[in-house]
C-alpha cells in the first residue's frame, strides 16, 4: 500500500487550501470519464459534455493526450502540479507551471502515467505541455468558472467541516475516509491509497489538503520545493441536494433566507460554514441565528474555538411538520385539499394570500 510517514511537526503545520487548478483538473477528469457520480454532476455533464467531446474530436493530439495523462493508475505529474500554498493564486497563476513544463519532462511524465508503455507516436512532440494547458484553460473558462462562486462555497464549507472534525476526533477522524483507500493507521502513518508504492517520509515539508467538488482525487508532491498535497472529493459535491431542501411553507413562515439557515441546522454548523453554504453575508446569518435562538428553534454550544449552532427539538418538529404538510398536499386530490380548508373551493391565489 502507499504509505506516508508524517512527523508531528509536518502534520501540525499542514493545512487545507483552495486550488482553482485542482478543480479544473477534477472537472477534466469527469468530462473525460463522461459518467455521472450523482444527479448534480449529471446535469453538469449534460450541459458541457457535448461541447467537450466536440473540442476533443477537433484536436487529435488533445484527444490522445488527456486519457494518457489522467487515465492510468498515476497522473502525469506536470498536469497536476502541487499547490504552493501561498496566498490565493488565480487559475492562470496556477496554470503557468503547466505551460512552462519542458518537453522532456512532459514526455517522461506521460511514460510514467502510461505505466511504462512507449509514448504513442502522436504524442512524441514538443508542445505537449502547451496542449495540456490549453485543454485545462478551456475546461476552466467554459465549464467551471461560470459556477465557481457556488463551487467555492461548497469547498469552503467542507474545509470548515473538516477542521471541526479535527477539534472533535483529531487527525484520525479528519483524514480517515478523506478519499477512497485513505485512512490514518496510527504511529504517524497515513495510508494514501491501496497501490503498492514505496513509502515516503514526510519530515520538514509542507503538506496541503485540497478539496474539489468532483468525485476524483489524487496525491502529488514536489520534492525540490518540499511540498506535498492530497486532493480529495469534498462532501456534498455539486449535488443540488447538498443544500438543505426548504419547504415552501417554511419559507413563507420564516422568510426564505432564515428558513434556509434553520433547514441547514439539522447537524451542528458554525457561522462560517453557514455563510459558505448559503452565500449570505456574515451579518445576515448572525441576525437569522439570533432570531432562531430567541424563538427556541435553535441552540448553540462551543466546540474548541468554534461556536456551533443546531436545531432544537422544537425546530426539528417545525421543519418536519412543514415537510409532512407539503407531502400531504402533494398526494391529496384537489377535492381533499379543499375539504381540509373547510370544504371551500377558493382558487389557489386566495389560498396563498391566507
Amino acid at each position: 500500500m502507499g504509505l506516508w510517514q508524517i512527523n508531528t511537526d509536518t502534520l501540525a503545520g499542514s493545512r487545507f487550501v483552495v486550488s482553482p487548478l485542482a478543480e479544473a483538473v477534477s472537472a477534466l477528469n469527469a468530462l473525460e470519464r463522461g459518467r455521472a457520480e450523482h444527479p448534480g454532476e449529471r446535469a453538469w455533464l449534460d450541459a458541457h459534455l457535448p461541447d467537450y467531446r466536440a473540442r476533443q474530436a477537433a484536436d487529435a493530439v488533445a484527444a490522445r493526450l488527456v486519457p494518457a495523462a489522467l487515465g492510468g493508475s498515476w497522473n502525469a505529474d506536470f498536469i497536476t502540479p502541487t499547490p504552493t500554498g501561498e496566498g490565493a493564486p488565480s487559475f492562470e497563476e496556477e496554470l503557468a507551471p503547466v505551460r512552462a513544463t519542458t518537453s522532456e519532462r512532459a514526455r517522461a511524465d506521460l511514460v510514467v502515467s502510461l505505466d511504462g508503455a512507449p509514448l504513442p507516436a502522436l504524442l512524441d512532440r514538443d508542445d505537449l505541455a502547451q496542449r495540456a494547458a490549453d485543454v485545462l484553460h478551456w475546461v476552466w473558462h467554459r465549464t467551471v468558472l461560470p459556477d465557481w462562486p457556488r463551487r467555492r462555497r461548497i469547498i469552503e464549507a467542507d474545509i470548515v467541516a473538516r477542521t471541526g472534525q479535527l477539534s472533535h476526533g483529531g487527525w484520525a477522524a479528519a483524514l480517515s475516509g478523506l478519499r477512497p483507500g485513505m485512512r490514518w493507521l496510527g504511529g504517524s502513518r497515513l495510508q494514501i491509497n491501496a497501490h503498492d508504492y514505496p513509502p515516503k517520509q514526510l519530515s520538514g515539508v509542507r503538506l496541503f489538503f485540497v478539496p474539489v467538488t468532483q468525485r476524483s482525487g489524487w496525491v502529488s508532491w514536489d520534492d525540490e520545493a518540499e511540498r506535498y498535497a492530497v486532493v480529495y472529493p469534498c462532501s456534498g459535491a455539486l449535488a443540488e441536494t447538498g443544500r438543505a431542501r426548504v419547504p415552501d411553507s417554511l419559507g413563507r413562515l420564516l422568510g426564505p433566507a432564515r428558513a434556509t439557515v434553520l433547514a441547514l441546522l439539522s447537524s451542528p454548523k458554525s457561522t462560517t460554514q453557514l455563510v459558505a453554504l448559503t452565500g449570505q453575508g456574515l451579518g445576515s446569518v448572525g441576525r437569522h441565528l439570533k432570531v432562531l435562538l430567541d424563538s427556541g428553534l435553535a441552540d448553540r454550544r462551543r466546540a474548541g474555538r468554534s461556536v456551533l449552532y443546531f436545531r432544537t427539538d422544537v425546530g426539528d418538529v417545525l421543519v418536519e411538520a412543514q415537510r409532512e404538510g407539503e407531502r400531504g398536499a402533494n398526494v391529496l386530490p384537489a377535492r381533499g385539499r379543499h375539504e381540509l380548508r373547510g370544504g371551500t373551493s377558493e382558487p389557489r391565489g386566495e389560498e396563498r394570500r391566507v
